[in-house]
């Protein structure tokens, strides 16, 4: 086994020391002339001297007359995470202590603020160094530290080289976070996998290692919520081999598996009010002579036999058996995350993830939440007539459907015949990886649309 990303202490926000930590002043754009008419003289010419304009997202600092550092600022707008994210990268690698002016700054704000300050510590590294970046004394609450840590958990996981992240080191991180929290965890694999679980079974069957249902519990109050990822720790394309390119960065195929993790680790550190279920379908789509064929007929746990239409849709496969499983419990609400389709990329780009939902208010209150925290997802239809091409299989239900077009939407069509339309269910199809850097956003694993779901579910357990 691979040594555990997941430890105790691995995504602690370890407060710096703070004896020599000046105050980072956060203003607005709006109070940044009064802010500056509020400075001595000196910090007024030092400000001129160096022509420093105070617009959105610039920060710097000011230094004593004996050459001390006496303040940092940054002065942010509308997109406050990331320009304090920004700042962190911009400014010498400090300890500050966050300190807000004016009134017009929320509670929420400072911790977006300080979360843009967290992040920006985030480093891929195998020795787990945060980055040389400024850093802040105070200004953390716990809720900030939860998203913390479900942030970096999540894009740790995505980073980790499949040969490490297999199904089974998986389900060893999920028992790891699980046990943690004092949550109840069961692996399900081997012989009892293919008896209950046929279609996970079936897509996994060709790898070295088998597949598993990762299965967890915690929490006995409030609104029972089911969290579902898809976790394909590789994604070859099986028979329908995928080309080079194509197969470069599909470690990242369990990015559904790590957002559902994240999320849960952030919900059992805040101590959400929650009866919280997290279900995690882990396989590796691998080549073979047990690797599943094209328009081979298989057996799903819902018992609804399925035509697989192509082996490298094998996410919908095994989501199809853990959404079954899933509705059993009649969760208050289901999520689902998945590197799902190539067509949700196309019709929204890498960077925001699409929402489909059962219920309208539901899409709505995830998409709002969403632009709150400057984390989008944006919902596309489950559009009804679509459901015929996944009726034209052959032999049994299509899990692809013939047409090539409006492929993320029949892909949530066919989650939807395992889920039914009844239940309180949102599927996020996600690309779980950033491109290139932003600040706070390194290249490599992210977490995309995970605050939003949180603030969701924070709503549901508030009644």
């Amino acid at each position: 086994m691979s040594a555990l990303f997941y430890t105790d202490t691995a995504y602690q926000l370890a407060a710096p020391q703070t004896d020599s930590a000046p105050p980072l002043w956060v203003i607005s754009q709006a109070n940044s002339q009064s802010w500056h008419e509020g400075l001595s003289a000196f910090h007024q010419q030092s400000l001129a001297s160096q022509n420093i304009t105070l617009s959105g997202g610039t920060a710097g600092l000011l230094l004593d007359e004996t050459g001390h550092i006496a303040m940092g600022y940054v002065i942010v707008t509308d997109s406050l995470i990331w320009q304090a994210a920004a700042a962190a990268q911009t400014l010498p690698a400090h300890s500050y202590t966050l300190t807000a002016y004016g009134d017009d700054l929320s509670a929420d704000d400072l911790q977006l603020i300080a979360l843009g300050f967290a992040l920006a510590r985030y480093q891929l590294s195998k020795e787990g160094v945060s980055r040389d970046v400024a850093s802040l004394a105070t200004g953390f609450d716990d809720e900030t530290a939860a998203l913390y840590e479900g942030i970096s958990f999540c894009r740790d996981l995505i980073n980790a080289p499949a040969n490490q992240m297999t199904p089974a080191q998986l389900a060893n991180e999920a028992v790891a976070l699980a046990h943690h929290y004092g949550a109840d965890c069961e692996v399900i694999t081997g012989a009892d996998c293919e008896a209950r679980f046929p279609a996970l079974y079936t897509v996994g069957r060709a790898a070295e290692i088998g597949p598993r249902l990762i299965d967890f519990s915690w929490g006995d109050t409030g609104p029972a919520i089911t969290l579902v990822g898809k976790g394909i720790t590789f994604d070859s394309g099986g028979l329908d081999l995928k080309p080079s390119k194509a197969m470069e960065m599909m470690k990242k195929d369990m990015g559904g598996a790590a957002h559902v993790l994240g999320l849960a680790a952030a919900i059992m550190h805040s101590k959400l009010p929650v009866k919280l279920r997290v279900l995690i379908a882990a396989a590796e789509n691998a080549v073979s002579e047990k690797a599943m064929r094209p328009m081979d007929v298989i057996d799903t746990a819902a018992g609804i036999k399925v035509e697989v239409g192509n082996t490298d849709a094998e996410g919908r496969l095994v989501l199809a058996d853990a959404l079954d499983l899933a509705i059993k419990d009649k969760p208050d609400f289901l999520l689902d995350f998945a590197t799902l389709t190539g067509a949700a990329r196309v019709a929204l780009g890498t960077e925001c993830p699409a929402l489909f939902c059962n219920e309208a208010e539901t899409a709505q209150r995830i998409m709002a939440c969403g632009l709150a925290a400057d984390d989008p997802v944006w919902q596309l239809p489950l559009f009804e007539p679509y459901e015929r091409f996944l009726d034209a299989g052959h032999m049994a239900l299509s899990s692809t459907g013939q047409s090539g077009y409006g492929g993320a939407i029949t892909a949530a069509l066919f989650l939807r015949r395992f889920t039914g339309k009844e239940v309180n269910w949102a599927h996020i199809d996600v690309m779980a990886w950033n491109l290139a850097s932003r600040p706070g956003r390194p290249r490599g694993g992210e977490a995309m649309g995970l605050r939003a779901c949180y603030a969701y579910i924070k709503e549901l357990a508030a009644g």
